[in-house]
């Protein structure tokens, strides 16, 4: 059994439960994936497997190190690959072996890992929800980010300060999103809630840890 499965987000949507309870559902197109590599504690030092994402994917646009590691394992058109560990007895997964959708079934619970929409250079009240200052009665102090530190000692800003900048693009994990439906012909999966990411990213769908 895969500790996981990787695909691209293709939306959200919503179902109907057989109570008529509406559920939001964001749709997953995972697999079919192949293993690439298999790591283990004796090669390794640890048990995962390397599992890539099979698509058309131009060899102009694969690396020549990863055609060389793909050529070895005897696999082609996979462009995402990521690494999932493997629990203790959890060793019947070898390189070629394939990954469907079929193996996760309604009611399951899983970590959903993905990139989350890059929002270009935002300032301090929407990249770190700062309360901002008073917004009438003269003030001039409305988004501001006020003192970033003392002036004569220690007469610097220290690291890891909040300010403006650059945000989204960072990876994000959603834990304990429930299955609620698995539609193994087109390979895809409805996921209960919202994953991180545009539609069309990558990510990766793991069993979930907690």
């Amino acid at each position: 059994m895969s500790p996981g499965i990787l695909g691209k987000k293709i939306g959200m949507t919503q179902v109907f439960r057989p109570d008529g309870q509406v559920v939001p559902v964001t749709l997953v197109k995972a697999g079919p994936c192949v293993v690439v590599q298999r790591k283990t504690p004796v090669t390794d030092g640890y048990d995962a497997i390397q599992l890539g994402l099979v698509e058309f994917a131009k060899t102009k646009n694969v690396t020549k190190p990863r055609q060389g590691h793909f050529q070895k394992a005897g696999v082609d058109g996979v462009r995402f690959v990521r690494e999932l560990r493997l629990d203790n007895g959890a060793g019947d997964l070898k390189t070629g072996d394939r990954v469907l959708v079929d193996e996760f079934k309604p009611n399951d619970i899983v970590d959903v890992i993905g990139v989350s929409k890059g929002r270009g250079f935002t300032g301090l009240v929407k990249r770190h929800h700062f309360k901002g200052g008073p917004a009438t009665h003269g003030s001039m102090f409305h988004r501001a980010p006020g003192s970033i530190g003392a002036s004569s000692f220690p007469s610097r800003v220290f690291p890891g300060m909040k300010m403006a900048g650059h945000s989204g693009v960072q990876k994000v994990t959603i834990r304990n999103l429930e299955v609620v439906e698995v539609d193994a012909e087109d390979n895809v999966l409805m996921v209960k809630g919202a994953i991180p990411g545009p539609n069309g990213g990558y990510v990766v769908v793991r069993r979930a840890k907690r």
